[in-house]
C-alpha cells in the first residue's frame, strides 16, 4: 500500500482548539480537520503507509480495520486532489 506524505510546501497548518486548519498556499483553500481525519494527518509522517496506519488507528479506538482502511483511503484521495499529500 501506499506511503502518503505531506506536500509541505504547498500548505500551512495549524493547531486551533481540537482542529487542525490547513490554507493551501495555491488556491488560498482553508481545510478543517478534526476528528479521525486529524488523527490521520498526524500520523503521516512519510514511513507508515495507509495499512499500518489503519491497523493502529483500529486497535487505539477497537474499530474494524477494513472500514477504518476505506475511511482512510478516501481521506488520502481527498488530500491527494487537494496536493497537500502525495502518496509514494
Amino acid at each position: 500500500m501506499a506511503i502518503p506524505r505531506k506536500l509541505t510546501a504547498n500548505f500551512v497548518a495549524t493547531e486551533v482548539d481540537d482542529e487542525t486548519l490547513i490554507v493551501d498556499l495555491d488556491g488560498g483553500f482553508l481545510f478543517s480537520l478534526s476528528g479521525t481525519a486529524r488523527t490521520v494527518w498526524h500520523a503521516i509522517d512519510g514511513v507508515s503507509d495507509a495499512a499500518l496506519i489503519a491497523e493502529s488507528m483500529a486497535i487505539a479506538h477497537d474499530g474494524d480495520v477494513r472500514l477504518i482502511a476505506d475511511d482512510i483511503h478516501e481521506l488520502l484521495s481527498d488530500l491527494e486532489r487537494a496536493a497537500l499529500v502525495e502518496l509514494v
